[in-house]
């Protein structure tokens, strides 16, 4: 999950109070006078720097500036040098993974730059982290009984889904990794499309 502050934001000439939430490829404003939520993507931003205890940014839709105090800096260098989505799921080099079910060849990429030890379709007696991509309830009932049962010690399992979809909700997910003894510690925006729920053995079980 990402920071938050409740604080008054800036949009030109116009300004409201409300919640900023600083999420991994993206920053959310929430007025507290009803009025739509704003959404600045991290790629959107031009630039960012803090100044006197407010972020400012250049978005493409002009300048937007947001009153933090002393956490103005950290948000500032968090937009400007985001985690890689390998180092947001805890890939480290030559870390064992093992892929189950259909994920594209970007991600693929992004993992062989990190670590060569990746095994596709089979979780090996190494594995340190197992991804498992689930389409529906069918798919996330069938890869986690194999999945869970390769939980060992300190091994993780990644579960991604995607965003609201009827065929499985992040409900269903977090049901079948504790059914499976599993407890989930961690969310993730895998991407645009789809969110991964980390699970991992409860420590007495270790």
């Amino acid at each position: 999950m990402g920071k938050e502050a409740t604080c008054t934001a800036h949009f030109g000439n116009r300004k409201s109070t409300g919640k900023a939430l600083l999420e991994t490829s993206e920053l959310l404003f929430r007025p507290n006078d009803g009025n739509p939520r704003v959404k600045i993507l991290f790629s959107a931003i031009k630039s960012a720097k803090a100044v006197d205890g407010q972020l400012r940014l250049q978005t493409a839709d002009g300048p937007v500036s947001f009153d933090l105090g002393a956490a103005a800096e950290k948000w500032c260098h968090k937009i400007l040098h985001p985690k890689t989505r390998a180092e947001k799921l805890g890939v480290k080099a030559g870390v064992n993974i093992s892929l189950l079910g259909k994920f594209d060849q970007e991600f693929h990429q992004e993992l062989l730059a990190t670590t060569k030890n990746v095994h596709y379709g089979e979780i090996v007696p190494a594995t340190e982290i197992i991804f498992l991509m689930v389409a529906s309830t069918m798919e996330l009932a069938a890869g986690i009984s194999k999945a869970a049962k390769a939980v060992k010690g300190a091994t993780a399992l990644w579960i991604a889904y995607p965003k609201a979809n009827k065929e499985i909700t992040e409900n269903d997910v977090l049901t079948a990794g504790r059914k499976s003894g599993l407890k989930d510690v961690k969310v993730v925006g895998f991407s645009v499309t789809h969110t991964a729920l980390k699970f991992v053995l409860p420590l007495d079980r270790r």
